[in-house]
């Protein structure tokens, strides 16, 4: 097994696992595998009639799959969270903790995409069996839906300029790595270079992933299947995540012209944020906000 901090520094460890508030005997979900932090915090406050079922798309996280019969390992993306329980004779469960971060080792391997730091290919897909990359977005999406993407996902402020831009280059250039797109928009990055191109980037690996859309399906799905008094636990990495996940737990839904349905109550009306200290560890955790939830 890697060294849990090996793939990935897992962030607001002790906070979202207690938000779950663990029974020995239980049946716990963990959305998003990733470098097994959150799994491992589980498996040692189970007893031995406890269950983990663990999602992850990605190959590369299960290699830290710890050697435990109580952990149950799904290789698919948790939007399928229904199906697999179903699959596995656990419909109702008593906890559900979902870390929607990038894990450290997706951002420090190259060869992923994710990074601005790196060159590598303009890929950004978390499920390496999906087809559609973040190359793919630049070189075939129209101006309009390009403006789109910048604006709602990245907060990108000339995200009308960056999207005439790329169609207006893209038959001039070859456009597959991260060094030919960065050149590419070079001019017409705004203010700190840095900072654009991580909202970019954001913007980018959201619609190649299709993440908030996941979110949501997640979101219907965990308030389905806790059994009342069951607990989520949600860790975001920015604005949009957090918002979608604040208006479910309080509305139960999205469309402000639905009527309210709370399924879900907050446990925490303002979201619990990494201390100075685990900031200072672990720059990547200055963005994260966990809202805890229990079942009505």
């Amino acid at each position: 097994m890697l060294e849990q901090n090996s793939y990935h520094t897992t962030v607001l460890l002790n906070e979202a696992v207690d938000g779950l508030n663990i029974k020995e005997d239980g049946t716990y979900v963990d959305a998003t595998f990733g470098g097994g932090g959150h799994s491992a915090l589980i498996l040692s406050r189970l007893g031995a009639k406890g269950r983990l079922i663990a999602f992850d798309q990605d190959a590369d996280a299960w290699r830290n799959k710890p050697d435990d019969d109580r952990l149950i390992a799904v290789t698919e993306n948790f939007r399928y969270l229904k199906r697999f329980l179903r699959l596995h004779n656990a419909t109702q469960v008593d906890g559900i903790v979902a870390d929607l971060g990038v894990s450290s080792w997706q951002f420090d391997t190259p060869e992923r995409g994710f990074s601005i730091r790196f060159d590598g290919p303009l890929d950004m897909r978390m499920d390496q069996r999906a087809e559609l990359t973040a190359a793919d977005i630049i070189k075939t999406y129209s101006e309009q839906k390009l403006h789109q993407l910048f604006e709602q996902y990245g907060e990108v402020r000339n995200s009308k300029q960056l999207a005439t831009h790329i169609v207006s280059q893209r038959k001039a250039m070859k456009i597959a790595t991260i060094n030919s797109f960065k050149t590419m928009i070079g001019p017409v990055i705004k203010g700190l270079p840095h900072k654009y191109l991580a909202q970019v980037f954001q913007a980018l690996r959201i619609e190649v992933n299709g993440e908030l859309e996941v979110l949501k399906d997640l979101l219907q799905q965990a308030s389905q299947s806790l059994k009342p008094g069951g607990r989520l636990s949600v860790i975001t990495f920015h604005s949009i995540e957090d918002r979608i996940v604040k208006q479910y737990v309080k509305r139960g839904t999205w469309d402000e012209h639905e009527e309210a349905r709370p399924t879900l109550k907050a446990i925490n009306p303002k979201p619990i944020e990494a201390s100075k200290e685990e900031v200072k560890r672990n720059s990547r955790s200055a963005s994260a906000k966990l809202r805890v939830a229990e079942k009505i």
